[in-house]
């Protein structure tokens, strides 16, 4: 982990997050990040679900040309219900904003998380109470 940016993000959305991805699974969720960014870090604040997303077992995909023009979208999450946290050929391919975040199986700790950015970094994140 080279990137000395940290993402943060509230224990709420963590856990919407997770529950998507445990509602869905064995397909893969996703769902793209709003939020704001500073000097040294990336804040999620909201979860957009993206219209006419595609949840399959071996991929998520949603049509980018179907959303507004919102520069306040930092990112995309989905989920690997494989449980790897990797970032796949096909994931980099697909990069959409500043971060990706993958969350894995079995989606219940920060253990099931990596976040990267568009160079393929890892980059560490905290979890906030609010």
């Amino acid at each position: 982990m080279r990137n000395n940016q940290v993402v943060s993000m509230s224990k709420e959305l963590l856990a919407t997050i997770f529950e998507g991805a445990k509602q869905l699974y064995p397909r893969e969720n996703i769902l793209f990040l709003r939020g704001k960014k500073s000097k040294e870090s990336l804040q999620i604040t909201e979860l957009v679900i993206p219209p006419l997303a595609t949840h399959a077992r071996r991929f998520a995909n949603a049509p980018l040309y179907m959303l507004p023009m919102d520069l306040s979208i930092i990112g995309l999450v989905h989920s690997h219900p494989s449980g790897n946290l990797s970032l796949s050929n096909v994931d980099f391919n697909h990069f959409f904003g500043r971060i990706m975040m993958i969350v894995g199986f079995p989606f219940i700790s920060e253990d099931n998380i990596a976040i990267y950015d568009s160079k393929g970094e890892q980059l560490k994140l905290e979890i906030t109470n609010k």
